[in-house]
Order: structure tokens, then sequence, then C-alpha cells
């Protein structure tokens, strides 16, 4: 059976990946680049517990497992691929706060600010892990391509579908018919421009930035939730996750700033890197001064209800989408491709119950993009 996936993020490479293992046939369409945008830019947190109590539980909690099975079925000579490890998780108060003793609740890490507090535990190994977020991607696609997937790079400027519009079978690509026997949407917010053609909900893009330093922390491995105070008096929750490769990660200042058509158009906010730099100084003044590797700007894909569109396409045989996981996506993006697989292969899933997150429960967005943007 040969799967047409539209997207080469984690959710697409992951698909790919659960599909490879069955013995079909996916074929990932991709314009740009493999993890170029929120999938290689967010932060790669992962929780066991943190859903617990919504309609994502059962997703996290099987989508954690899968994480780590994957991650020890995949190791070489004994290391995790794509820099997956346990870590402990620490809430922290930094910046300019006023009486953040107050706040201090066990013993802070030598290498954060003397103004900083840890003002609770958030995880321990057994509850909070990371992951490096475009080598898992990367890792994904290259585990289903030596299956027998390929990748096409190219933009989607149509579907082609049955006279009555019932059924779809292949893709057009730079003019190209691509045929298949089914096609999946994962890509992210600009899921948004297959509403052109197909009855999906509207999803949006929420925008955050982020820093990639050359900074190595001393002491266990461990990821930091910051409430960050300003000078100014601004409030910020960056999120800093020192990472396996010697790298540390930071990300937050939100945006409503609008989705651009393409994903290569994305660029930061005017003074966002700097304003993050700065955060990070305050948090932890060796951070703050470290070599930049990398900036990102990324956003990342919602729902009108917070939760995933992940299942069927109402009403049009062939068609399938995943996208709207929010902050959640490199957490659930396993658990999301084992069950979407298994419902493009054998009808239903055999651990997931996609009832909560299926498409039809929201009304169709049948918005106008122009066409010639193309939707991957």
């Amino acid at each position: 059976m040969r799967v047409l996936i539209c997207g080469a993020g984690a959710l697409g490479t992951t698909l790919a990946y659960f599909l490879s293992r069955r013995g079909a046939e996916p074929v990932v369409v991709e314009r740009s680049e493999v993890g170029g945008a929120a999938s290689g830019k967010s932060g790669g947190f992962l929780a066991l517990d943190w859903c617990d109590g919504s309609a994502l539980e059962p997703l996290a909690r099987r989508s954690y497992a899968l994480h780590a099975e994957l991650a020890a079925e995949h190791a070489k000579d004994g290391e995790a691929p794509w820099g997956y490890r346990p870590v402990e998780t620490l809430q922290v108060i930094a910046g300019h706060w006023h009486r953040a003793e107050s706040y201090r609740r066990q013993e802070t890490p030598d290498w954060l600010a003397e103004s900083a507090v840890v003002a609770a535990r958030l995880g321990d190994p057994r509850s909070t892990a990371q992951i490096d977020p475009a080598a898992y991607t990367r890792g994904m696609l290259a585990l289903a391509e030596a299956r027998g997937a390929w990748l096409v790079t190219g933009t989607v400027t149509g579907l082609e579908a049955s006279a009555d519009g019932s059924a779809l079978r292949a893709l057009r690509v730079d003019g190209e018919t691509l045929e298949g026997d089914a096609v999946a949407i994962a890509l992210g917010p600009w899921s948004a421009l297959a509403c052109d053609w197909l009855p999906l909900p509207a999803c949006g893009g929420l925008k955050g930035h982020s820093l990639v330093f050359r900074y190595r922390p001393p002491g266990p491995p461990r990821t930091l939730f910051v409430a960050h105070a300003g000078a100014d008096g601004g409030r910020d929750d960056p999120e800093v996750v020192p990472r396996a490769d010697g790298t540390t990660y930071i990300c937050g200042l939100r945006s409503e700033a609008a989705l651009p058509l393409d994903p290569a158009e994305v660029g930061p906010d005017p003074g966002a890197h700097e304003r993050l730099r700065t955060i990070a100084a305050e948090i932890a003044p060796a951070l703050g001064a470290a070599e930049i590797l990398a900036r990102g700007a990324c956003y990342r894909p919602i729902t009108q209800d917070g939760l995933p569109l992940l299942g069927r396409v109402p009403g049009v045989e062939g068609a399938y989408v995943a996208t709207g996981h929010s902050v959640w996506g490199m957490l659930n993006a396993p658990a999301s491709a084992e069950a979407l697989a298994e419902l493009i292969l054998d009808g239903a899933p055999s651990r997931i119950d996609l009832t909560p997150y299926d498409p039809a429960r929201l009304p169709p967005a049948r918005l106008k993009f122009p066409t010639q943007a193309g939707i991957s």
C-alpha cells in the first residue's frame, strides 16, 4: 500500500516509520527541508503524566513509553539516538522578582544566577525526558527509508479525487501526478492550506522564538521551566533545555504574528532574540555569555479546542490528517503516528481511541488560500 504523506515534520516522518514497519510504501512530500519548521526548532521535552486528566492522557502516556522503546531499539553501542535521555525537571524563579527567596524549596544548581531559586521539582528521570527534535525527525525518516520509504522534494499544488469528490488517490506535485492508495496531511499549521481542497477544521499557529547556545552546564541533566521577571516589569515563561550534545536550548516569547504562506518566510519578531539572550543571562550568566549556534522562530499548530486533528478526513475516502498538537507535538508524535498507521492499514488503531481527536468533531473551515502557494 502506497501512502502519500504531505510534510516531513515529526508527525510525517514518524508516520512513514510506522507504515514502513508494516510493509507499506510511504512517500513523504516536502517542499523545503526535513524538520525545517517546529519539528526542528522546538525543545523536545517529554513528560509521562503532564497531560493526565485531559483528553490527551492516553496519547501522552503511550507516546512517552514509545519514545523510550524507540530509543532503546535503535541505540548504537549503548548510546541512545537523537539525544534521548531521562532528565530531572525543575521549576525556577529568576530575574527581578520581589522577595524571590520566599519561593525557594530546594538547593539551586550552581550554574544558575545568584538571584535564581528552585521553587519545585516538576519531574524526575522516571517521568520526564528529552530528545533533540531535529535529530529525531531526521532519524525517523532515515529508518523509514531503510525499509523502502522515499522522500519527494516538491510542492503539492493540488489533490486528485474521484469525480464525485468522495475518494482521494493522488497528489499533484509541481504539476506532476503522484499516485497512491491514501493521503495523509501532516503539515503543522500549514495543514490549513489543505482546507481549500478538503473539509478540514481550521488550524492556526502560535509563534515562538528560540536560541541554541554552545554550553553544557555542570551536574546531572536537568530541564528548567522558568518564571522570569524582567527589569521592565514584563513576565515570561522560558524553557531551558541542556542537551546531550553539549548545547543548551532556550525558548519563549510567544507571539501572535500572522502565519506566512511559505514556511521559508518564517522569521523572528524584531528584537526577540536579543531579549531572549538577556533573559538567558539573568537565568544563568554563563549561558547568556556563551556562543549562539542557532536562532530559531517557528509556529506550533493549534486548533479551536486545543486537541489534535488526528484521523480520517470526514467524507473523503483515503484522506487522513495529523496536526494541531500544539506544544505537545514532539511528545505525542510516536503514539499519534502509530495509531494513524494502524487506522490506514487496519481500519482501526489497536491501542489509542482516536475519537477525541476526530476531525469531524469541528466544522470544516473551507478557507480559501491561493492554491499556487502549495501545501507542502
